[in-house]
């Protein structure tokens, strides 16, 4: 099947639908040789470690590493779904790639989604969300410069999870990617 794009990142923020996409597009994109990975998943790889750490907590040479072996992969591999804050970011200039940024204009329904997952209180929710934003924007800011890094002119779609249900967003994706229209 000849599609628009050879791989997909799906990047945004906490708690804005990033897994739910990636786990959506799966059974659509699998049985074509799809791989999927996430930020976390290339980091663990990475440090053969569990833990995903805050931005600030990785020196910047490690920043740069982690960053260059997802744009390694995204231009020496094809069909790859890519899940990471930063993964459209880093394959902005990659024609190749179908970046995708999703966003939630409600943020009590992100409070919500973080407080139900992390089992969590609202507050401890609503503090988690901005400290996590927070430190990892600083911290990219100070390592790659005052970049906007969900600047949707880097990205081919911008999609609302609050306004748009998982099954109409993975169908957007799947339109943009052409596979509904593929031979």
């Amino acid at each position: 099947m000849k599609l628009n794009f050879e791989n997909i990142t799906i990047s945004g923020g906490v708690a804005v639908g990033k897994n739910t996409l990636k786990d959506n597009l799966r059974p659509y994109l699998e049985p074509l040789g799809w791989k999927f990975t996430s930020g976390g998943q290339i980091l663990r790889d990475f440090t053969k470690e569990y833990v995903q750490p805050l931005a600030s907590l990785a020196d910047d040479e490690f920043h740069r590493k982690l960053d260059q072996r997802t744009l390694d992969l995204l231009t020496r591999e094809k069909h790859y779904v890519i899940e990471a804050w930063l993964s459209g970011f880093v394959a902005r200039k990659l024609e190749n790639t179908l970046r995708v940024l999703l966003v939630c204009e409600d943020d009590a329904l992100r409070i919500d989604r973080v407080a139900n997952r992390d089992k969590l209180s609202i507050q401890q929710a609503k503090d988690f969300i901005y400290q996590r934003e927070h430190d990892n924007f600083t911290e990219w800011k100070r390592i790659y410069g005052d970049y906007d890094f969900w600047n949707r002119d880097y990205y081919h779609l911008v999609i609302d999870t609050y306004s748009h249900g998982q099954v109409e967003t993975v169908g957007v994706v799947l339109e943009k990617l052409g596979y509904n229209t593929a031979a």
